[in-house]
């Protein structure tokens, strides 16, 4: 049956446009009950149960499918992910309401409803000749879709009932909307709140604790008093933004300071960029992360940043007295000119809420249910939540999510979502430090798996179209040890003209992953391989990173080369780009490749091409370092694991060889030299990667430490930074010159991919160079998998696809790659820091310069299990009342001292 929906929209020039689109209803959808005879249990994907025994409802005890709605789906998923909970119909109306209001619970409904052992069933009541139902005149969107929700219960209930004479299979409708509710059960439709059904599930008690709390004034504490003003609606924040009245900016919670954050304003208004926020009343419920409408405080309100910190440790959550005392410590006496825009925050824009993991304070009150959680992150406020499993939670790592933030209620509300292990166990900490820097980390779906090659896998003729046959070259890899994803390899031969050609090899990832399949967006969101101490997430499947396109030695794998025919000098005359089949001859390790350079006894094959590229390689540094490239240092652990139980037994800083530098020379050549064809190529549409100059601001505590030492850093540009860097040399201190490279480091800014339509400054800062993309790493960087399909058109290897020349889409996948790569970043400090437990040392009311050298006594307090900290007191130079005596085999970490050594990461 053929429908016509007719709807009006406005136009860009305000006209109104009447749009008429088919709609196409059938009969032939099946309802997913097994078995049944009415539609030939006809169904698509995952199917319901025939005979659904649990959950146990005291309520509902015959055999049932649950049906919710919208509002179940986006406020208790937590619930319907429990493994409790089965045989769910999840509407097409339900969810394309969902997909429209929150893309992370749509594809937490997508998962679910992939899991054959959840028996969840979209069912496409939209196309079904029964079920559909037109909007009735008056009537707005949001009743014609509670409308046909309640119809396709009604329907499913007479439909069930035609199955067989006794059956006793009922469709409940579940419903947090009274009026809906109500409605439901004048029309027979069995119907009951999310509430009420968990509740119902006697044998499942746990669930309660995972409800969502749904309505603020509901769950506001008892009798408690207005703490903070009330948020402005949306459409009064959206004028007051446009009129200037308010700026909308990011919230950024202070780490350090409970009662003082700051609003990243958006947009182009460089003298109010950034804004203070003192005070509970002035953060006004807003959390890390949100969008926020701030409104800006006179000039005369103005405060400066405090040097206070505050960290929130009080257990009574309705003592908001204590509050104003501790802000009253924030305003201390400071210069006018270290005054900054200060304001308050208006309303919540987009609320960026994700689950949190941390440890549950338990309430003092015996028999209580109502405890307060703390976050690991010390950004996050507590948060209040109801469980009756206190007792087991305590001293546990367990993940809670925010419902909500009533006016007068100190801390927002929130639930239960899993317990996640006990505190300071590896798996349980690495879990939490995943989760915290939002990693995909799940085993990777059979619809991803799905798209990976058959095996046993050999190259076929139709793997050789458009391809060079480069198998007779001697190809070698050199990598760290133990690397089993190996992106790249090299050559480097003597051509007949006397010029050498040089050979950078990258694995052909982009040959396995095809456009817009399951394994392609899985790898889109996952951006980037995360490497931690004793675990490496994948950003694609095993079978890929380590197997079919790792360049192993001695196996035939596809490539893509970038080949170039220098002169003895290192410049290039010719380049030239192939995709190509290579069979690496050997997979080296830094040290064996230094080894084979230095030996005077070995002339093969591979360490003639490796003395080739070293001495090229130096060449090529030299040139980049006379443009002003910097060489900077940054301490980078490796940890020696045990074979059996995994744990770090030893742990060395990485000691970087000529070999490092050498293969690193020629990936930033390749890089560069694929960042001008793409750019050729593709002027509009080029993934690019720049690293933009540091502020002047950002330079002053390497300055500062290096006059601390009587040396001058300049940094007016790169070169007269990395000049004044190598000059910056201590003979009493041998160590100094690595430790001002590794704190410059600290002072650039984050280097990001870009959309070269969407830019004009390209410039790399820290490589002096012009242009600059991502080619060389495609097994554990999604950016180069794009690359790779540019370069592959642009060379007539591959064919083009919509999305690859829509600047918009690669400007959000862009986006999505400099999040994951930042976070992918602090999730290895953050490993490091677990395994090593060695935080910066600062020292209240006495002075050190930088780089003095002092004796430490190192402890471990354990006194805080969420917050483990490494204490550390003076043994030397003797400062009275600051040091402890030489001899401190018998000292208490926690005895008579009457000043404390303040530690901070």
């Amino acid at each position: 049956m053929l429908k016509s929906k007719t709807f009006l929209k406005k136009t860009r020039a305000g006209g109104v446009m009447k749009i008429v689109r088919e709609h196409y209803l059938r009969d032939d959808i099946g309802c997913g009950a097994p078995g049944c005879a009415t539609c030939g249990g006809a169904h698509e994907g995952p199917a319901l149960e025939p005979q659904p025994q649990d959950p146990a409802s005291s309520l509902c005890p015959q055999p049932h499918y649950l049906l919710p709605d919208t509002n179940v789906l986006l406020h208790q998923i937590d619930v319907l992910e429990d493994p409790a909970i089965r045989n769910v119909i999840v509407l097409q109306t339900v969810l394309q309401e969902v997909r429209n209001r929150s893309a992370p619970v749509y594809k937490r409904i997508r998962d679910v409803t992939n899991n054959q052992e959840k028996h969840f069933y979209t069912f496409t009541n939209e196309h079904h000749r029964e079920t559909y139902v037109e909007q009735e005149q008056g009537e707005n969107a949001n009743d014609r879709n509670d409308r046909a929700i309640r119809v396709a219960a009604k329907w499913y209930n007479e439909h069930l009932k035609k199955m067989s004479a006794d059956n006793q299979l009922q469709v409940i409708f579940i419903t947090n909307d009274r009026k809906n509710k109500e409605k439901a059960i004048e029309e027979g439709i069995p119907a009951f709140t999310c509430e009420e059904y968990v509740k119902s599930l006697t044998a499942n008690p746990e669930l309660i604790d995972r409800l969502a709390c749904l309505s603020e004034e509901e769950n506001e504490i008892e009798s408690g008093k207005i703490i903070f003003s009330e948020h402005l609606p949306l459409s009064k924040l959206q004028q007051g933004i446009k009129s200037g009245t308010y700026l909308q900016g990011t919230f950024r919670a202070s780490r350090e300071n409970y009662l003082e954050a700051t609003v990243w304003i958006h947009g182009d208004n460089e003298e109010n960029k950034e804004v203070i926020l003192q005070g509970l009343k002035h953060l006004n419920r807003a959390i890390h992360e949100d969008i926020v409408a701030v409104e800006l405080l006179a000039k005369s309100q103005w405060v400066a940043p405090s040097s206070v910190v505050l960290h929130d440790e009080g257990q009574n959550e309705e003592d908001v007295e204590k509050e104003e005392e501790r802000e009253r410590m924030l305003k201390t006496a400071v210069s006018e000119k270290m005054l900054k825009p200060t304001g308050r925050v208006v309303g919540i824009i987009k609320r960026n809420w994700r689950p949190y993991c941390g440890m549950l304070s338990k309430s003092d009150i015996k028999e209580s249910r109502r405890h307060l959680f703390t976050p690991a992150d010390k950004r996050i406020p507590r948060i209040r939540i109801e469980t009756r499993q206190a007792s087991t939670l305590e001293g546990r790592r367990i993940i809670v999510a925010i419902d909500g933030w009533p006016r007068n209620s100190r801390y927002p509300n929130g639930h239960f979502v899993r317990n996640l292990g006990d505190v300071g166990e590896k798996e349980t900490e690495t879990e939490v430090l995943l989760l915290e820097h939002d990693v995909p980390h799940q085993p990777f779906s059979q619809a991803v798996l799905s798209f990976l090659p058959k095996m046993p896998w050999s190259i076929t003729e139709k793997d050789m179209k458009n391809r060079e046959d480069l198998r007779h070259l001697c190809i070698c890899s050199v990598d760290p040890p133990g690397c089993t994803d190996i992106d790249d390899a090299l050559h480097c031969r003597e051509l007949e003209n006397g010029n050498l050609e040089v050979g950078v090899h990258i694995a052909d990832v982009s040959h396995f992953i095809r456009p817009g399949n399951a394994l392609d967006q899985e790898s889109a969101r996952r951006g980037t391989t995360v490497y931690l101490c004793e675990k490496r997430i994948d950003m694609v499947p095993e079978l890929l990173s380590s197997n079919l396109c790792s360049l192993k030695c001695d196996v035939d794998r596809l490539a893509f080369s970038c080949i170039w025919e220098m002169n003895h000098n290192a410049e290039i005359l010719k380049t030239k780009f192939t995709k190509s089949v290579i069979n690496s001859k050997a997979s080296l390790t830094y040290a064996e490749a230094q080894l084979r350079i230095d030996s005077a006894n070995m002339n093969d094959d591979i360490t003639t091409s490796l003395r080739g590229l070293n001495k090229l390689a130096k060449i090529l540094k030299k040139g980049r370092i006379e443009k002003g490239a910097l060489t900077l240092s940054s301490p980078e652990v490796r940890f020696h694991m045990d074979s059996e139980t995994h744990d770090p037994i030893d742990l060395q800083t990485k000691e970087l060889r000529e070999t490092n530098s050498m293969v690193e020379e020629f990936m930033l050549l390749a890089n560069i030299s694929v960042a001008k064809k793409i750019h050729e190529e593709f002027s509009e549409h080029a993934l690019l990667r720049k690293h933009p100059a540091p502020p002047p601001s950002n330079y002053e505590i390497l300055v500062k430490a290096a006059r601390s030492r009587n040396l001058e850093i300049k940094t007016d540009t790169a070169k007269s930074l990395a000049e004044s860097l190598d000059r910056a040399e201590s003979p009493t201190f041998p160590y100094l010159n690595t430790l001002l490279r590794i704190l410059a480091t600290r002072c650039m800014m984050q280097a990001v991919y870009f959309c070269s339509g969407m830019d004009n400054d390209f410039y790399h800062y820290g490589l002096a160079s012009p242009i600059y993309t991502h080619f060389t790493s495609p097994i554990r960087r999604y950016a180069d998998v794009i690359v790779h399909r540019l370069l592959a058109v642009a060379v007539g290897a591959d064919c083009t696809y919509p999305e690859l020349t829509d600047k918009h889409k690669l400007a959000d996948i862009c986006k999505n790659l400099n999040f994951r790569h930042k976070m992918a970043q602090y999730a290895q400090r953050a490993s490091v820091a677990f395994h090593t437990q060695i935080p910066s040392l600062k020292i209240e009311d006495t002075v050190f310069h930088v780089f003095d050298k002092v004796k430490v006594k190192i402890m471990l307090d354990s006194s805080n299990l969420q917050h483990q900290k490494i204490r550390m007191s003076l043994v030397e130079p003797q400062i009275p009342g600051i040091s402890i005596p030489t001899d401190t085999s018998n000292m208490d970490l926690n005895g008579p001292k009457k000043k404390k050594m303040k530690l901070g990461k």
